[in-house]
């Protein structure tokens, strides 16, 4: 019997398609005075404007997607699992804390920093040793996970600060975040019986 519920593959694959859909038919109500290469992710979902709750849902379910994979994923180290979780928290938090239609905001930007941060981490944290070890929970692929990720949020903060193409690299960031769960869920789910995931 394998040791991740097939529910987690639902949960793990719901979150990019959550978060995607969620970006691009709240561009799309918002129309031509948003600009997706150059805007944030947060600005769709900034009150009073068109379309705003289509991406605070979509924070939402991302947020769930995150927390259920988290309590799914046990062969996983549980310190990644745990920080897999506090992204989840970090998404309902974006939710709840948008950032402002102009100007920045300390609680969305210090909520987003850490989201960022854990779902950058949570790969290497859940990392084990093992030939038995599902390969997507193996230290190399783990470290190589993290290290993309942890580059591409280097490049957000650095379009942002150059006021560039922040809109394109966090979208580039947050999709592979949302994605890497998957992937590890995936993985586990394809071992063999004799290479079970370690519980």
């Amino acid at each position: 019997m394998r040791s991740v519920p097939a529910w987690a593959l639902v949960s793990s694959g719901c979150a990019p398609v959550f978060l995607i859909m969620g970006w691009l038919v709240a561009a799309s109500v918002q129309g031509p005075p948003y600009d997706p290469a150059a805007q944030t992710i947060s600005v769709l979902a900034a009150p009073g404007t068109e379309g705003s709750w289509v991406m605070t849902v979509a924070f939402i379910a991302l947020g769930f997607c995150h927390l259920l994979t988290a309590w799914g994923l046990r062969p996983a180290a549980t310190a990644g699992r745990t920080a897999l979780a506090a992204g989840g928290v970090a998404a309902l938090a974006v939710a709840v804390f948008p950032a402002p239609s102009s100007g920045g905001s300390l609680r969305h930007g210090s909520v987003a920093a850490v989201g960022f941060a854990v779902l950058a981490a949570w790969p290497v944290l859940a990392a084990r040793g093992g030939a038995a070890v599902p390969w997507a929970l193996r230290p190399f692929p783990s470290l190589g996970a993290t290290a993309v990720m942890a580059a591409g949020a280097a490049w957000f903060l650095i379009e942002l600060h150059l006021h560039g193409v922040a809109g394109v690299a966090e979208r580039a960031v947050t999709t592979m975040q949302s994605v890497w769960p998957f992937v590890v869920v995936l993985s586990c789910l394809r071992a063999s019986p004799r290479d079970d995931c370690p519980t």
